[in-house]
């Protein structure tokens, strides 16, 4: 009987003619004997395939290869169930939850009868080590739902056999075979254990199963996996770095902030963090004021019916703090845009006003769960740098052009990075089709016409409006989304906004929310990590430090020079505690002052000062009055 034939589509568009029932792994092979070494799975129509599974059709074909991002996906999904075998090997009895992988990752809960800490995850290591080394194959099984049930209550795990309930009727059922491990899984995984080249078990941690704080706590053991040992070093030393300029620690370190539990999730600014909050609001007025913007300030709590009014109630009264007064319900502020709405209609508006734009550094709470609760990045409560500007239609692209400009020149001034993205309309919107239309269209068009690289976000914006937001990048290459430009329609109508036109009739403004730093606590949360807690000059809460050699002897020159740095507008501070010269000099290192004065006789008799500047090694001997010319250039330039 002649063997039937199918049609076999590949990425370039090319068509080649493959037997019925061909395999990934063959189809690799035919292409290149390298290309079937290094492949781990396949692309079937879109959909991923085992390397083993068979085409039984004419299909679309994409041969996945390790260095893949899809490759290293399946590496460690593959990690995962060689992680639950490895344990089942060490551990014995033990039931398991889920195995998903996770950015970088991937994880395994499970319930066992010992507890497992992070002294014990070397042993599983080399246990997984083992079964990689065993290069076990890895294969899929298909069965049937009443098999799969037998499978797991014999071992009597009420984890996987509530798993299998879970899995629709007419779905199939497969589990995945790795010697004496069997696992409910759809797959797909590498072809053998041998294949898992690189990976690392970080940490462990209670996880309710199935998220639900009603069902018993598990065990989850975390790893990380890719596809070879120099990704997987440079990943860890990431982490290394990561965790050497973590904000939390660095902001107890420095004397930034501090956190309580008589007030979670919010938090306290010590004397030094506040200066940094106060250089923050400072550099935004000089931009707000450059660019004709007015400063104003509306309560912390307002009543109930006005965020029923805004919309805002329905999208956000689970995030809201609430209290009762005179027997009505108030709310602390989420949002500042309802209070701005309302001090817009509190007169009537001349075309010849507008654009109006208003600003203010407005306290906002939000309800987090303890457990997203994150330093400064997330925060119960945060001072965001809003404005709100009102504007005619044919303002629109003109302003949104003079935001993007502010914004551009803020990210500068601290050397970030940054990425675009527009968002459209989401699900859950307000207003009608063409409203939406109009300000996406706007929100285009400023991008295009000044050549800004974006990329599109579908159903992302904001319930009222289509934004741009900017995402910054930091010293790690970690992305974080700040600044926001939102065009609203909505709001206007809800609050009935109007202004007379050059015909004397009313017309709605349009509003444009926006945002440059977003919150300022998570901006300094960022920046904190961003500069390993070494801040810019400008910005640093101590810039210089002054240190006798002497107390005795050298004591009334420092002196004279910490006041001429003050005068100077310099913030100084001076050490003249009984400790010795070097103790001094290296705390001042670990507070990671931007300058440090060593002064000592040469100095003394000639009126000049002993530099050391943060991060250099050598120091250099100048005049006073060079040393400050220089320092008070930098901090007036902002020099990031």
């Amino acid at each position: 009987m002649k063997e039937q034939m199918i049609e076999i589509i590949f990425p370039d568009g090319s068509v080649k003619g493959f037997v019925k029932g061909i395999t990934l792994e063959e189809i690799a092979g035919s292409i290149s004997a390298s290309l079937k070494k290094k492949a781990v799975a396949g692309k079937v129509n879109g959909q991923l395939f085992d390397l083993r599974r068979n085409i039984e059709e004419n299909a679309k074909v994409q041969i996945i290869t390790m260095d893949s991002e899809e490759g290293v996906e399946i590496a460690r999904h593959t990690a995962a169930h060689i992680l639950a075998q490895a344990v089942k090997r060490i551990y014995g009895d033990v039931k398991f939850g889920v195995g998903p992988v996770i950015e970088n990752g991937f994880y395994y809960d499970m319930d066992l009868a010992s507890s497992v800490a992070v002294e014990d995850l070397p042993k599983i290591e080399k246990e997984m080590k083992r079964i990689i080394s065993e290069n076990l194959r890895i294969e899929r099984v298909d069965i049937s739902r009443e098999e799969a049930a037998k499978l797991f209550q014999e071992v009597n795990d009420h984890l996987k056999l509530e798993l299998l309930e879970a899995i629709p009727h007419d779905e199939s059922v497969t589990v995945y075979k790795q010697g004496e491990f069997e696992d409910l899984c759809r797959g797909p995984h590498l072809p053998f254990t041998g294949y898992l080249k690189a990976f690392q078990l970080t940490h462990v941690s209670g996880a309710y199963w199935r998220g639900d704080s009603n069902n018993q706590m598990l065990q989850r053991i975390y790893g990380v996996a890719f596809s070879s040992q120099k990704e997987l070093e440079e990943y860890l030393h990431f982490i290394e770095e990561a965790a050497k300029r973590n904000h939390r620690k660095l902001g107890g370190e420095l004397e930034l902030f501090m956190f309580s539990e008589e007030a979670p999730g919010m938090p306290f600014y010590l004397p030094k963090g506040q200066i940094i909050r106060n250089e923050l609001e400072s550099f935004l007025r000089e931009i707000q004021n450059e660019y004709g913007y007015q400063e104003v300030r509306t309560p912390f709590m307002m009543n109930q019916g006005l965020w029923e009014e805004s919309g805002h109630w329905g999208h956000y009264k689970d995030n809201m703090y609430f209290s009762e007064v005179d027997y009505k319900s108030f709310a602390l502020k989420p949002m500042n845009c309802p209070g701005h709405m309302l001090i817009f209609k509190n007169k009537l508006h001349s075309y010849r006003e507008l654009p109006i734009r208003m600003c203010e550094f407005g306290q906002v709470h939000r309800h987090e769960f303890s457990g997203a609760l994150n330093g400064l990045l997330r925060v119960r409560t945060f001072c965001q740098d809003d404005a709100h500007i009102f504007v005619t239609p044919a303002q629109i692209e003109d302003e949104i052009k003079s935001v993007l400009q502010q914004i551009d020149y803020a990210y500068k001034t601290f050397g970030f990075e940054y990425e675009v993205e527009l968002s459209t309309r989401p699900e859950d919107s307000m207003g009608d089709d063409k409203l939406w239309e109009q300000a996406e269209a706007a929100l285009e068009n400023v991008l295009k016409s000044l050549n800004y690289k974006y990329r599109l976000n579908e159903g992302d914006g904001a319930f009222y409006g289509p934004k741009i937001d900017f995402h910054i990048k930091d010293a790690l290459k970690r992305s974080h989304q700040c600044g926001t430009v939102q065009l609203d329609f909505q709001m206007p109508e809800k609050f009935n906004l109007n202004y007379i036109d050059e015909n004397n009739e009313k017309r709605r403004p349009v509003v444009i929310h926006r945002a440059v730093l977003g919150s300022l606590d998570r901006f300094l949360g960022i920046l904190i990590e961003h500069f390993g807690g070494a801040f810019p000059t400008w910005v640093a809460p101590v810039q210089v430090k002054v240190i006798p050699v002497s107390n005795v002897v050298h004591e009334q020159y420092t002196k004279e020079i910490e006041d001429k740095l003050k005068q100077a507008g310099i913030r100084v501070e001076r050490d003249i505690r009984s400790e010795k010269l070097g103790y001094k000099i290296r705390e001042a290192q670990m507070q990671k002052v931007p300058y440090v004065l060593v002064i000592g006789d040469k100095e003394m008799e000639n009126g000049s000062v002993n530099v050391r500047k943060y991060g250099e090694e050598k120091s250099e001997v100048v005049s006073l009055p060079a040393f400050m010319d220089s320092v008070q250039s930098e901090i007036n330039n902002r020099i990031s």
